[in-house]
């Protein structure tokens, strides 16, 4: 139980010297600055001296208005016991200030109790751990409770009932044992009665903040300005951004709102007017803005389309956020706080909408006519990263799929247009099959995207590819095949074989320059992908190579038993399935050349 406060008011009339007198002898005899024992030892390990000296600080302080010399030693013994008191203050939150274990923030156990680490070893929280993501997202959806359930919370009696929170997924923790923050109360309200509040609250939010930056380095919240953060490139910041959105639930939810209740807790009794408001953003103000800084750098970054879908994680993870920012930082104090969310939210959508804005722009008035060589990605296309999407099933499509689907279809539109300034009908299915397949590798690379996209319309744009591969087969390669059949080879005339040899040597004599020119001309084209390119390769000699073969199996005797064969069949089997591999590699005439002479 509390040593009570006794304090009668500064008339004299109830004064006792002999109560005085021992009171500053216990107060002296933990006077730092005097004794070697009250240096090494502290006050608040044992209960029986804690009582003694709160007893005697109370008893002090009756005199510090009585007027006379006893007046003058009580202002000196206050002094003394307010030093002294101070460090006791320190010296409990140090010892029980400890960052978050980062293992209990990630543990799978039910219970909602989350412990605090007493060794304060350090966890590597940069590292992107799969298992430990899944963990800190089981952590996050098992905060469904609301702190006023939460059977690990510490809840001291309040002469103002429980604590009401406007959210559900608010989850706080004991950061201090429950007798470490009586102690702590204890000690406030001296403090605070005795004129010492700005050192009261100096010390609990230096101490206090240090271990909320522990807590922030264990969840990977870096200390990063906003020119930092924007100096990244784009794979690492894409990395940060998912750790920051895990790490930002935890802390707002777990850490600030632990913070929060335990300055209720310490300052709750201590008397002055938001004594416990100004202890909280003391502690949290500039882990805060630290933590929002991030997402504000991203909000106010330069806008490209690859940041799109991550800008929109942010918008999403802080539109959840909110209610909770709100809930904690829900005093007059922290009005900037709540400020700097709104207006990080509201900006990272402007920023959301600035890119697709963009990018529709540049789908609608690309003016280019000229194809890209070779038949690869147009720049179009690799700026877009989205799919085609079929306006017969967009029930429940929300603002931003429509707008999407707006933009593929013009993307599509344009992209078909394009094909057709291809001279070379091959040419322009093989175009049109590069753009596609690159469209649905970015959808299977992107869990966002193939998300809002759904499997449907991913197997339509595969189709959609393996159509364009079947058609530049056919425009490509189909005068080639032609030269294999059989037909207008065969006569009625006096050979035995009834097989017309000048017949036949036209037709290998066709075969060679269609082979030799697809070749020459397809070489220079390219499929940048390689799966992709070698699918492509084996695919037509799935249909070349044997034709070919069965062709010379049937009419080469009748070529080499006339003059100069080598004038009609120039190339083996072999050596055609060699050239094909050389196709798809954007190759000029001069590399081809050497290439083959190697």
């Amino acid at each position: 139980m509390e040593p009570q406060d006794q304090s009668h008011g500064g008339d004299g009339g109830d004064f006792s010297v002999s109560g005085f007198d021992s009171a500053e002898k216990v107060i002296m005899r933990w006077d730092a600055t005097a004794s070697e024992e009250a240096r090494e030892k502290m006050i608040f390990t044992d209960p029986q001296e804690v009582k003694l000296y709160l007893h005697a600080v109370d008893e002090i302080q009756r005199y510090v208005s009585s007027g006379g010399e006893i007046e003058n030693r009580a202002n000196s013994a206050i002094q003394i016991a307010m030093a002294r008191l101070e460090d006791e203050f320190r010296n409990i939150l140090v010892c029980h200030s400890s960052p978050i274990n980062a293992d209990s923030l990630m543990s799978s156990s039910s219970s909602a109790h989350l412990e605090v680490d007493e060794d304060g070893s350090n966890g590597n929280c940069n590292e992107e751990d799969d298992q430990q993501e899944e963990e800190e997202t089981d952590l996050l959806k098992r905060t469904g409770s609301s702190s006023g359930s939460s059977s690990g919370t510490v809840r001291l009696p309040t002469g103002r009932g429980s604590y009401s929170r406007s959210t559900s997924s608010i989850r706080e923790i004991e950061l201090i044992p429950i007798d470490a923050v009586v102690y702590l109360s204890w000690i406030a309200r001296r403090m605070v009665s005795a004129g010492y509040l700005r050192e009261c609250i100096q010390v609990y939010g230096s101490v206090r903040k240090s271990a909320v930056d522990s807590s922030f380095r264990r969840l990977g919240i870096e200390k990063l300005s906003i020119g930092d953060v924007q100096r990244l490139n784009w794979e690492a910041l894409e990395q940060k951004i998912r750790r920051w959105i895990r790490a930002a639930k935890i802390c707002v939810r777990v850490v600030f709102a632990s913070e929060k209740l335990l300055c209720e807790h310490v300052f709750e009794s201590v008397g002055a007017v938001n004594i416990h408001e100004a202890c909280f953003m003391e502690t949290v103000k500039g882990p805060a803005i630290q933590l929002f800084n991030f997402a504000e750098a991203i909000s106010i970054s330069r806008r490209s389309p690859e940041k799109l879908f991550k800008i929109l994680d942010l918008h999403d993870a802080l539109i959840e956020l909110l209610p909770d920012i709100e809930s904690v930082f829900d005093l007059k104090s922290s009005d900037s706080i709540r400020v700097q969310a709104a207006e990080i939210l509201s900006r990272l959508a402007e920023a959301a909408r600035g890119i697709l804005s963009e990018f529709e722009n540049a789908v609608l008035r690309e003016p280019s006519r000229v194809p890209v060589p070779g038949g690869t990605i147009h720049p179009l296309t690799s700026d877009a990263n989205t799919p085609e999407i079929d306006f017969s099933e967009l029930e429940n499509k929300g603002p931003l799929a429509l707008h999407l689907i707006w933009i593929i279809l013009i993307l599509q539109f344009n992209l078909e247009g394009k094909s057709k300034y291809y001279r070379d009908a091959a040419l322009s299915h093989l175009f049109v099959m590069n753009n596609v397949h690159y469209i649905v590798q970015k959808i299977k690379g992107s869990p966002e995207l193939r998300e809002m996209i759904g499997d449907l319309y991913l197997r339509k744009l595969t189709g959609k590819f393996r159509q364009a591969a079947t058609y530049y087969q056919r425009a490509a390669w189909v005068k080639v095949l032609y030269c294999l059949r059989d037909e207008g080879l065969r006569t009625k005339g006096s050979f035995a074989s009834g097989v017309s040899r000048s017949a036949l040597r036209e037709r290998f004599k066709s075969f060679n320059a269609l082979f030799e020119e697809v070749h020459r001309v397809q070489s220079q084209w390219l499929v940048p992908d390689s799966q992709l390119r070698e699918e492509l390769k084996i695919s037509i000699l799935e249909k070349l190579s044997p034709a070919y073969r069965s062709f010379l199996g049937r009419f080469r005797s009748h070529i080499e038993s006339g003059k100069h064969p080598e004038n009609y069949i120039k190339i083996t089997v072999e050596e055609l399935e060699t050239e094909v591999l050389d196709l798809f590699e954007g190759l000029s005439a001069t590399q081809h050349l050497r290439r083959r002479s190697e």
